[in-house]
Order: C-alpha cells, then structure tokens, then sequence
C-alpha cells in the first residue's frame, strides 16, 4: 500500500508527460489523484505495514501530512479541469506531468524514516515544482522560478550539512550508527549533544527555508505571486507542511537526545519572527496573491510557535497544519478566478468581485474568515489550542504578542480583503467569458465546506491522530 500510494501519482504524471493531446491531458491529473486518495482513504480504515525495513511507514505525523496532501491535490485536479480548459493557449504537458511527480515526492516525503531519505524526496519537491511556476511563461515568472529554486537548494544543501552532523552525533563507539528516525529516538541518549544542537540549526535552517520561515522566506512572494493558482495553492496548503513534518523529525530526535528545551526556544523565537515580519508586510498590500505568500509566512510561523511550545500547542499545531492547507486552497483558487475575471491581482484594478463573482468572491472573503480564526471555521479552534497551550505553559508574554500578531495581520488581511470583495466593478477591467462556473468555483466551496464541517464538528479518530501525533513529538499528554 505505501510503495502504491507513491507509484500511482508518479504513474500518472508519466503518462502525463507522454499524452499528445494538450486538451484531454488534465484528466491525468484525475488519474493521480483518485487513487491517491482511495489508497489514504484504505490506510484510515486499518493500519498498513511499513515498507523496505521499515525504511516506509505512515505514523500520525506522516498521515496528517499525506491526508491533507490528498484532499488539496484531488481537489486542485477537478479545479485543473476546468482553468486549463480556459488556458488552451498554454502547453500544459509539464504543469500536468509535474504535477504528479510533486504528489509522489511529498508523499514519499510524508513516508520516510530514513533521514537521508527524507532529504532526497524534499529535495525532489524542489526539482518537480520550479519548472511549474514558469507556467505563464513571462519573465516576471521566470524569475520566480529562478529565485524559488537557487534560494530552496541552498536551504537544502544546509539541510544535508545538518543531515551529516546528525550522522556524526551517533558515530560514537555505542551510537545508533543509522539515521533511521527509531534508531536515532531509541539511541538518543547516546548521541553527542553537541553534534545534534549543531545539526538541529541547520537542519531548521534548511528545512525552514522550504517550509518559508522568517527570515528565510524570500522566494515566497515571488513564487506564489507568479504560480498558477493550483500550484499555489499546493505549495502553500501541501509542499511546506512536508517541510513542518520535516523539522518535526528532527525535533523528536533532539527531544531523545536532551536537547528539547533548546529546540524550543528557536522554535518560538522563530515562530514570533515570522508571524511579526509577515504583520509588517500584509498591512497595506496591494497585491492578491502576495498577500497570500505573506500569509503563508504568517502561518507557517504558527506551526512553528505550536510545535515549539509542545503539550496542547503542538496538537493544534498539527490540527492547524491541516486547517491551513484547507483554508490555503479556498483562497488560491478563488484569487485565481479573480484574476482571471480582471486580468489583474492589483486592488487598484479589483473591486466588487462579490458582484461580478458571486461564489469566487464570496468564497474569498470566507476563506480570509477562516485562516483568520474566526468561529465557526476549524482554523479558529486550532488557534485557540496554539493559545491555550502557551497559557499552559506559563508563556504569558508569548501568548499575548501572538495575540497581537494575530490581530495586526486580521486588520492588514482584512482591509485588502474587503477592497477587493466589495464595491462596484463598473469601470474595473473585465475579461469576457470568465465568470464562475462549477469547475472553478465548486472545488473551492467543497474545501470551504470542510473547513466549517471540522469546525462544528471534529472526528473523534481524528482527534486521536492530532493527540498521537502530539504525543510522538512532544511528550506528555497533549
């Protein structure tokens, strides 16, 4: 089952790559994601063997992660059908094609291990996704993907500094000798603390320059702000939880080795930062989709404070990993459908996309209520856990600059938000032809369908994944 779920997408992406017909292709992407999500549907209903030594497995970290992949990539793909119908003037072999290999890499990702392994399939995340932001073939795109894939490559090879430290943390005499996650949790009281503190900063370093962590979030706006709107929202919503997963392995090892409360402290420091430099920039932006990209960095930053945090906090951690992919896809597919009805992503063009957009623009303003934690959308609930976990923890003064942080970036959101939803689009730039329809606007409204179904309601297995999850990382009783 976990060799299919990997080879499956990267089937279908081959056969992408080789179909002549550019106006049929898309339907490969169906031919990906079906199966994928069938194949997670049969690993919630009873547990599957790990793979290859047990190099493979789907423990609740990884199940979080692929599970939230799943739904975003099936969802994106009945979107495709639709938006790629609209951009017949586009060659859409390597958008399609990519596309699966993306799926089989953060699915491999969400599956190794082995860190080594992890590594190379993140690093495969990177090779599959930059030709696909050059979609639009513009020079403006071609620098997106230019500066997504110089500045990512060079967080990995800091991650693969950080990989061999930790190989080097248990080459003692008596050391795990094996980068196998159970081998190095079960021998870390052996590793050489020194090695993991030294390894755990490039490793955060690296992965969180994937995942776009402040200060390490450079290719965010750019790349997201350039993307097609189905691969933005993959990055946003799939490809950095991976990089969160990541960081989270490697968390548990330093955990093992003693070095949890050191962990934490560039956790939250580095989830504070995040989520203040992405307040300072959403406040007057003008730019749609780069509001998302600093968005994005807002949240990622989230993860990171809960995961730092632990106990309660890293269960809404991982709860909002998947709010966020949920929420990130509402609003990336809705900007996209924006953007095509103006033929702009500037608020000085966009205004009263309510009225010309009636789903898509509804869409966008609901889909901004949720990822700014207003009840009853799931997003508020994983938040409030984040929140509640600091006040648990004695962390008054973190609880309140989240707090305010949360704050800055609902009014910053908010007032971009509402320039574009509201008003009158007489006289806005206007695209004939490209209004709503059920390809474009219905897979939006499923995902914002889901997030307000988790947030009256939460699956009690669900519930045991976040908690189990919690519990691997962080210890205790979340």
């Amino acid at each position: 089952m976990l060799l299919f779920l990997v080879i499956a997408p990267l089937a279908a992406g081959a056969l992408g790559f080789a179909f002549p017909d550019n106006r049929r292709r898309p339907i490969f992407l169906l031919v990906a994601a079906l199966p994928h999500a069938a194949g997670v549907a049969a690993a919630w209903a009873r547990p599957v063997a790990p793979a290859l030594g047990g190099t493979l497995a789907l423990d609740p970290l990884g199940k979080i992660a692929i599970t939230t992949a799943s739904a975003l990539f099936l969802v994106c793909a009945m979107y495709a059908q639709g938006y790629l119908h609209r951009r017949e003037d586009r060659d859409n072999r390597v958008l399609v094609g990519g596309l699966g290999v993306l799926l089989a890499a953060m699915t491999a990702v969400g599956l190794s291990q082995h860190l080594g392994l992890l590594w190379v399939t993140i690093e495969i995340t990177t090779l599959s996704t930059a030709p696909l932001i050059y979609f639009n073939h513009n020079p403006r795109s071609l620098e997106a993907a230019w500066k997504y894939l110089l500045v990512c490559s060079l967080g990995i090879a800091l991650a693969l500094l950080g990989t061999f430290f930790l190989a080097l943390s248990g080459a003692a005499p008596g050391g795990p000798r094996s980068l196998l996650l159970a081998d190095l949790v079960q021998g870390g009281h052996l590793l050489s603390r020194p090695w993991v503190r030294t390894a755990f900063v490039f490793l955060l370093v690296g992965y969180g320059t994937k995942m776009g962590l402040a200060p390490l979030h450079g290719w965010k706006p750019d790349a997201y702000g350039e993307a097609p709107g189905i691969l933005g929202a993959l990055l946003s919503g799939a490809v950095t939880n991976f990089a969160f997963l990541a960081i989270a392995r490697v968390f548990q090892v330093c955990r093992a080795a003693g070095e949890a409360a050191f962990a934490r402290e560039a956790l939250v420091a580095m989830g504070l930062l995040s989520m203040a430099l992405a307040a300072v920039f959403l406040v007057g932006q003008r730019d749609l989709k780069r509001m998302l990209a600093y968005s994005s960095v807002e949240h990622m930053g989230i993860l990171a404070l809960g995961l730092g945090l632990g106990g309660t906090a890293a269960a809404g951690a991982f709860f909002h990993s998947l709010n966020n992919g949920l929420s990130k896809g509402v609003l990336f597919l809705a900007a996209g459908n924006i953007h095509r009805s103006y033929g702009s992503k500037v608020i000085d063009d966009v205004r009263g996309a309510a009225r010309r957009l009636p789903v898509s623009g509804s869409l966008f303003l609901a889909g901004f209520l949720a990822l700014a934690g207003t009840p009853p959308f799931s997003p508020f609930w994983s938040q409030f856990t984040i929140l509640d976990g600091a006040f648990r923890a004695g962390r008054w003064a973190v609880a309140a600059l989240f707090l305010l942080l949360l704050a800055t970036v609902f009014v910053g959101m908010g007032a971009t938000v509402l320039r574009a939803v509201q008003g009158d689009p007489a006289g806005a730039p206007e695209r004939p032809g490209m209004g709503d329809t059920w390809y474009t606007a219905g897979p939006p409204l499923l995902l914002m369908g889901a997030l307000l179904l988790l947030g009256v309601w939460l699956p009690a297995g669900l519930g045991e994944l976040l908690h189990s999850a919690a519990r691997l990382v962080a210890g205790g009783q979340p």
